[in-house]
């Protein structure tokens, strides 16, 4: 034979579904259940589940989980920020180079680990073949 299972029900659950009793036991014939009842029983859907939260409020599960509305996103996590990683600087130097010859001028700026090959370029500068 199977046996149920038992569940403890908690205190806030007990309290709530002694309102719901208290307010059952207060009205005749079929009357719409008070928001606030709606909204308590919600609340205690989302702590402890649905199915529980229905079955010690004698209340529909289908309609409970259309009281509890969409899934809301806990307060207690910020929304997520924009982070910007930026990549290393090398630790190689930082430079600058004018070079001045016959067939006109040149300045070298670089900021790398590997400078330029300054010598063929400091050759194109100054030999009048290359």
């Amino acid at each position: 034979m199977a046996r149920r299972v038992q569940f403890e029900v908690p205190a806030a659950m007990q309290e709530v579904a002694q309102q719901f009793e208290e307010w059952r036991s207060s009205h005749s014939g079929r009357r719409p259940i008070p928001e606030a009842l709606w909204n308590r029983a919600a609340d205690l859907a989302r702590q402890h589940g649905v199915f529980r939260t229905a079955k010690v409020l004698r209340l529909d599960y289908s309609k409970l989980k259309r009281q509890m509305g969409p899934a809301k996103n806990p307060a207690s996590c910020p929304p997520a920020t924009f982070v910007e990683f930026l990549a290393p600087q090398p630790s190689g130097c930082e430079c600058i180079i004018e070079l001045e010859g016959p067939r006109g001028k040149m300045r070298i700026e670089w900021k790398c680990a590997t400078p330029p090959d300054l010598c063929g370029l400091s050759r194109s500068l100054w030999e009048p073949g290359a």
